[in-house]
C-alpha cells in the first residue's frame, strides 16, 4: 500500500508515522502536516476509505492491520465509508497554508471533504456524554 515517498525514514517508522497519521485524520477529520506527508497520507487514506467501502470481513481485517486503533476502524465502516458510498475517490483535500515557524518547513492541512458535519455529530456526543458522566460523579460524591 506505501506510496514512492521515503520521507527520510527507515520502511518501519514510516509505515508506523502513516499509520497514526491516518488513523488520526480519520478519527478527527482533519489533520496539519508538511506538504510531502500531507500528500502521502491523503493518498493512502483515500486507499483505506475505499476499502471500507467494500464491508467483508477480509477488508474489516485488512484495516485493523493498517490502523492503530479498533474504534477507528468501526467508526470507518460504520459511519465514513457509508458516507462516501457515491463518491468514486477523491475523499481527501489537501489544502497548503504556509511556513511553519519553527523551521520553515512548507505545512499543509489534510482534510476529509465534506465530512465536517460527520465530526460535528461525532463531538456533540462526546460532550453528551462528559456531561452525563460529570453528573454522575457528582451524585455519587454527595
Amino acid at each position: 500500500m506505501p506510496g514512492t515517498r521515503k520521507l527520510g525514514r527507515v520502511t518501519s517508522h514510516r509505515m508506523s508515522m502513516l499509520k497514526g497519521m491516518i488513523t488520526y485524520l480519520l478519527e478527527n477529520g482533519k489533520i496539519e502536516t508538511t506538504v510531502t506527508r500531507a500528500k502521502e497520507v491523503s493518498s493512502l487514506a483515500d486507499k483505506i476509505i475505499t476499502l471500507g467501502k467494500d464491508n467483508t470481513l477480509a477488508s474489516k481485517r485488512r484495516a485493523i492491520a493498517f490502523l492503530k486503533r479498533e474504534d477507528v476502524v468501526y467508526k470507518l465502516f460504520d459511519k465514513i465509508a457509508p458516507f462516501y458510498a457515491e463518491r468514486n475517490g477523491g475523499y481527501t483535500a489537501v489544502y497548503k497554508l504556509g511556513p511553519r515557524r519553527g523551521d520553515g518547513a512548507e505545512m499543509a492541512l489534510v482534510t476529509l471533504v465534506d465530512a465536517d458535519e460527520l465530526f460535528k455529530k461525532d463531538k456533540k456526543e462526546k460532550k453528551a456524554k462528559k456531561e452525563t458522566s460529570k453528573k454522575e460523579t457528582e451524585k455519587s460524591g454527595e
